[in-house]
């Protein structure tokens, strides 16, 4: 692994990301459209802007989807962004609260598409509940 971000988060390359035998639940904070324009397989979009106004617990129910507000701080998490600068302020996030194993995507897609890993246009199927 990489280096750490903090005490809670490691940043981790690309290339360590799709090495994963059971990788993280990857989550793509960039905006809606930038999203939709081209993801990582899988990848779940919840923007920077939606994950911080949902720390405001009078907002959290609009702002959070349900597989986002029901995630185990057990379950392990990488994020993603465009090119690696909005991706660790919401994993330092996670990790402050309470969030175990947190990983930060370096190079964001940029560094993705880079190295030619396979990527997706459109919206994701809404992940299960088990997320």
């Amino acid at each position: 692994m990489s280096n750490q971000l903090d005490n809670s988060v490691t940043n981790i390359s690309p290339q360590e990301f799709v090495a994963f035998s059971n990788p993280p639940l990857l989550i793509d904070v960039r905006s809606n459209l930038e999203y939709k324009s081209g993801h990582a397989p899988n990848a779940l979009n919840l923007s920077l802007p939606r994950v911080l106004m949902g720390s405001i617990p009078l907002l959290r129910q609009w702002m959070w989807p349900e597989w986002f507000q029901n995630l185990s701080p057990e379950r392990e998490i990488a994020i993603i962004c465009f090119t690696a600068h909005r991706s660790p302020i919401v994993a330092k996030q996670l990790a402050k609260w309470g969030f175990k194993r947190v990983y930060n995507v370096t190079g964001g897609m940029v560094e993705w598409k880079k190295l030619g890993f396979e990527t997706r246009k459109g919206n994701e199927p809404t992940p299960a509940t088990s997320v």
